[in-house]
């Protein structure tokens, strides 16, 4: 049984524990408030430019921009967003697994799969089983997140044009709420237009042509997709340790009551023994 003085410093180190565990939890809760009001500002531009290009593309045909190209290679990149730190709850174990099932079961038939990892846990989780990493670059933050999907954008649609890989899929973790986070699997490229029948109202004369329009938007659609993308994953590690944090710190203070009861018990149990060895004592004397 722990001695006393054992189980005071047992407390005082999860009581020390708790300190960091709630200063975490208010830290990611006040990063997360303006990570939630940059996605929430985000969404309609990436719906709605997201609705232009599948109803532009619809109209101009498979054949109008080389990121429409469907190839019959079987050469496949996976772009992945997980994080560089961690105690952030599942976040990034729920992302790992989803990629390396998507990689044994949809693309089991794939000659090459590649990797692009954004974030150091991610990189040491599939450096340490040999995957095939083309390239690893650190997670971004709400100040460079745009810097980070222009280049990340502009590596991508360089890898399929000049014939490197013929599908890119992207994860991430789309934020849900702060509880809640969903694993979201995307095909980037090539980018599949959809049927005509499906576009709703009449058509429009374009200025300049439709090929010049999609010329210029898809690159764009490209980057806003990893922008929104990045800020979801940002929003959903942020929710993910906050949520995680807050159960730590609960449970270290289950832990103090535990400690503490234990410590009460064992101090009470030391008070009885030293005063039966008194009232011994004392009555051997008087013997």
């Amino acid at each position: 049984m722990p001695s006393l003085k054992d189980i005071r410093k047992r407390i005082t180190s999860v009581k020390n524990t708790q300190k960091i565990t709630r200063a975490m939890k208010l830290v990611a809760a006040a990063r997360l408030r303006r990570a939630q009001e940059a996605l929430v500002a985000a969404r309609p531009y990436s719906a709605a430019l997201e609705h232009v290009i599948y109803d532009l593309a619809a109209r101009a045909g498979k054949d109008a921009h080389p990121l429409f190209e469907t190839r019959t290679g079987k050469r496949a990149e996976l772009v992945l967003l997980t994080s560089d730190r961690g105690l952030a709850g599942s976040f990034n174990a729920q992302l790992i697994r989803a990629a390396e099932k998507y990689s044994r079961t949809e693309l089991a038939d794939h000659e090459e799969v590649t990797l692009r990892i954004v974030g150091k846990k991610g990189n040491d989780y599939f450096k340490r089983r040999d995957y095939d990493i083309t390239s690893f670059t650190n997670a971004p933050t709400s100040k460079d997140v745009s810097t980070f999907s222009r280049e990340l954008a502009n590596t991508v649609v360089h890898d399929f044009e000049e014939n490197k890989v013929d599908e890119i899929y992207l994860f991430f973790n789309e934020f849900k709420s702060a509880m809640t986070q969903t694993v979201t699997t995307k095909k980037l490229l090539p980018i599949e237009p959809g049927n005509l029948e499906d576009v709703t109202g009449g058509d429009f004369i374009y200025e300049p042509s439709k090929e010049e329009l999609l010329e210029h938007l898809v690159p764009l659609y490209i980057q806003n997709g990893l922008f929104k993308a990045a800020l979801e994953s940002i929003a959903s590690e942020l929710g993910s340790r906050m949520s995680a944090m807050d159960s730590a710190t609960r449970n270290a203070g289950e832990m103090i009551d535990r400690l503490t009861l234990q410590y009460n018990r064992a101090r009470q149990a030391s008070i009885t023994t030293e005063l039966l060895e008194i009232i011994s004592g004392a009555e051997a004397l008087k013997g």
